[in-house]
């Protein structure tokens, strides 16, 4: 497993943090997932062999936030 820290940016309340949890945990390959409103981030245990930075910040994405 390897873990990303990836910023989020368009979370406003605790609802889009457990949609970003729900949606990075949905991501074929990843272990687990914290979101944390505050720091305005994600921390993303994930198998490099089955997922990666890009897919994991699309996901972010498509669910209509930003992630650097």
């Amino acid at each position: 497993m390897e873990t990303i820290v990836i910023p989020v940016k368009g979370m406003t309340c605790m609802g889009c943090v457990s949609s970003v949890k729900r949606v990075l945990g949905a991501v074929p390959g990843v272990g687990s997932a914290e979101v944390s409103l505050e720091k305005a981030q994600a921390e993303v245990a994930y198998d490099p062999a089955r997922t990666g930075p890009e897919a994991l910040k699309a996901a972010i994405t498509d669910a209509g936030y930003d992630a650097a």
